[in-house]
């Protein structure tokens, strides 16, 4: 797929999963759980120790039906060696732009960490597909609304703090997805499943409603 095809797959659920474990059999077991619950877009942190082998082995197990990415991506090695993995897009905590144009180089997206417009517009003028506003939970939905106010086309994703409860009001107030860690993947699995499909109902409404 093209890299704006590869972005809107990946925010097309308006929630993007982050599977941050310390191991590969947890984080693969935790993904599984995600994917088989209907999620169909999640990144895997490099922090989790064999993370590119992971992608890989998600990616070739999923196919078409989810995309899988790479998160906590600081620099253009990692992002070379995740693209080499099979990640369909990265995603960054901060914003390098070494980390966008290494993406791009091999057509795939790159949603990099902004705090402040000033790194939106940066990471704007660097051609990010979308942004990761990190951490969300020192801002608030209205963060999302004022900046939007100025800055409509800055397509942003809140994460760190976000919950299945918070999130409808972020969407609602303009991001264009939410990225949720342990809030969305703790439990069993008929526990994530449930809170899943709750979640997803609730972000359409919100979403039919901004």
């Amino acid at each position: 797929m093209y890299r704006w095809e590869l972005t809107r797959a990946a925010l097309e659920q308006r929630v993007l999963a982050i599977v941050r474990s310390d191991s590969y059999e947890r984080a693969t077991t935790l993904a599984d759980t995600l994917l088989s619950a209907g999620i169909t877009s999640l990144e895997i942190s490099l922090t989790t120790p064999f993370a590119l082998e992971a992608v890989g082995t998600l990616q070739r197990e999923t196919g078409d039906e989810a995309v899988i990415g790479a998160g906590t991506v600081l620099d253009a090695a990692s992002a070379r060696m995740a693209v080499d993995a099979g990640a369909r897009f990265l995603v960054s905590p901060s914003l390098d732009a070494e980390v966008i144009r290494t993406g791009h180089r091999y057509g795939v997206p790159v949603f990099p960490g902004v705090s402040t417009p000033s790194e939106v517009v940066t990471a704007l003028e660097l051609g990010a597909d979308a942004l990761k506003l990190f951490p969300a939970s020192a801002f608030g939905p209205g963060w999302i609304k004022d900046v939007r106010a100025a800055l409509p086309q800055a397509a942003l994703v809140p994460t760190g703090g976000v919950t299945p409860d918070s999130a409808p009001g972020w969407i609602a107030a303009g991001a264009v997805a939410c990225g949720m860690g342990s809030a969305l993947s703790e439990g069993d699995r008929a526990t994530v499943g449930k809170r899943v499909a709750d979640l997803l109902a609730r972000l359409e409404d919100a979403d039919a409603g901004a």
